[in-house]
């Protein structure tokens, strides 16, 4: 059981429903304004007119952090601002469940009579100033696991939620009012249908492939069967080679002739391609609807399902068309994975030991200690690492949504990666296969030209080795595949933004000379 964390607006029920939260679970319940009132001896209100909006602040994240940190259990209230402090949220958002309680403005006027309590509020009119407050954290308040809203609920029915959402297995993908959340499960269609039923969608669009309808089709019909709705399905043929603009054509002309309006879900069923398809129509379709990603491929569940990358390959290179474009759920289940074929569920783990060596030591740490029984496909260890994958993807997603910055990193492999991709008609190699080649070879060339310590390419090709995946290519094969190096969309006119590892869960990004990078990787003189 994890901390469930209530947040939210002034006069919203937070301690009232989180003691009753806190029983139905068995938990402590904790008021951190209670706390912070208690420590300083007076009124929260006085002591935010007394010390000002900042020093508040930090006697908030003061008490806080240390509560999120120390693994126990419990329920905790927070007050109104305490979510607005940054690294207060990203800590709730990672060690608790979080809840954001909201009401409209007029019954939070109505249920707080005088400001006088409440140290935001000032002087100004409360109905006004709470209008004002909710506009100014709607992007905070947005970032949580469900927000609830309290006008006319009984606390018991809120409670009984709250509960429930506590005892899934959630990761909240955190950017403002795009955020959403991603559900593991296993062997639970009935969750898919659930979070469909939140969405209230006037239609259903689904986007999978053949094998997916002939392997996991009965999984798919249970989870649709209970909402009642039209359901135009598009299956198309499986394989890289298909993720084409005609592929998204057949979903634009079959969801517009089935007169789909703006309110309806596209469903992504399957591994990558048909994810990246399922985005790239969904962001394009009408201007714009839902799209709900259902990864059925460890390469999919612990990468392309989140962050929001959409779109296609051109004859030119691999996904050199596309948009970013968030779903608004993610659910990972991971019984999908019992009909993976073992030399897929083998490429997933590239995506994994990429994020690792760049970003995240504790995985890192857990590929290396239990390699042998995520190679086998050990349920419970997949699962522990494809929820930690998509922690890890979710920190970098929420500091770089749009690959500015630290976000970049995760194009480690990829440039030579997709070169040997595109070169072999997507038939040679799988994607992670490939990612793996690409990834040592990478690294190795950041050795030779100074930016990464030696050993690191060993290190990687080791633990790529233990998972079953190719680390090596003969020398023109590389030749051969360098031209689409050279139109990769993260390329200048002469250089290539390439993602460096500095160390155990730490990397960089350099801007490298073609000609240098070429050199590097062909161990040229």
């Amino acid at each position: 059981m994890r901390t469930v964390v209530l947040s939210g607006f002034m006069a919203t029920g937070k301690s009232t429903i989180g003691r009753l939260v806190a029983e139905k679970l068995g938990l402590p319940f904790l008021d951190t304004d209670a706390i912070l009132a208690e420590e300083v001896g007076r009124p929260v209100g006085e002591i935010f007119a007394a010390e000002g909006e900042a020093r508040f602040r930090d006697h908030e994240a003061r008490i806080i952090q240390p509560l999120l940190a120390d693994g126990v259990p419990r329920v905790l209230s927070f007050g109104g601002g305490s979510m607005t402090i940054p690294r207060v949220r990203h800590a709730a958002l990672e060690a608790a469940t979080v809840v954001t309680l909201t009401a409209t403005p007029e019954t939070i006027a109505a249920r707080v009579p005088s400001p006088t309590d409440r140290p935001n509020l000032g002087a100004a009119s409360v109905l006004d100033r709470a209008r004002d407050l909710i506009a100014l954290r709607r992007e905070v308040y947005g970032e949580c696991h469900a927000s609830i809203a309290t006008d006319g609920r009984a606390p018991e029915e809120i409670a009984a939620c709250i509960v429930e959402l506590a005892r899934r297995d959630t990761v909240a993908i955190p950017l403002g009012v795009r955020s959403y959340v991603v559900e593991l499960t296993h062997g639970r269609p009935d969750v898919l249908g659930a979070a469909l039923k939140e969405l209230a969608p006037s239609s259903i669009v689904t986007v999978t492939d053949e094998n997916l309808v002939t392997m996991r089709g009965a999984w798919l019909d249970a989870a649709l069967a209970s909402l009642g709705l039209r359901e135009t399905r598009i299956v198309l043929s499986p394989g890289e080679a298909n993720k084409t603009l005609a592929s998204i054509s057949r979903i634009w002309d079959a969801a517009l002739s089935e007169g789909v309006d703006r309110q309806a879900v596209v469903v992504a069923f399957g591994g990558g391609v048909a994810g990246d398809l399922a985005g790239f129509a969904a962001s394009t379709l009408l201007r714009g609807v839902r799209c709900v990603q259902v990864p059925t491929s460890l390469l999919s569940m612990v990468d392309s399902s989140v962050g929001g990358k959409t779109g296609f390959d051109h004859a030119a290179g691999k996904n050199l068309l596309g948009a970013f474009f968030q779903p608004s759920r993610v659910v990972i289940d991971l019984e999908h994975l019992k009909t993976l074929p073992p030399r897929e569920r083998r490429a997933g783990l590239a995506e994994v030991v990429k994020i690792a060596l760049v970003r995240e030591p504790p995985l890192l740490e857990l590929l290396e200690s239990r390699a042998e029984a995520i190679a086998r496909g050990d349920r419970d260890v997949l699962r522990d690492v494809v929820r930690a994958s998509v922690i890890a993807k979710m920190r970098v997603v929420r500091e770089d949504e749009h690959e500015t910055g630290a976000r970049a990193l995760l194009n480690l492999g990829h440039t030579l990666g997709h070169a040997l991709e595109s070169h072999g008609g997507y038939a040679r190699w799988l994607h992670g296969e490939a990612v793996a080649i690409g990834t040592v070879l990478e690294i190795a060339a950041a050795e030779r030209l100074g930016l990464t310590p030696a050993g690191t390419s060993e290190r990687a090709a080791s633990l790529f080795e233990r998972f079953g995946l190719p680390t090596t290519v003969d020398l023109a094969t590389v030749d051969a595949a360098w031209p689409y190096v050279m139109s990769d969309k993260k390329r200048t006119l002469s250089a290539v933004k390439l993602p460096v590892v500095t160390g155990p869960g730490e990397g960089r990004v350099e801007r490298v000379e073609l000609d240098a990078l070429r050199a590097a990787v062909t161990g040229a003189e």
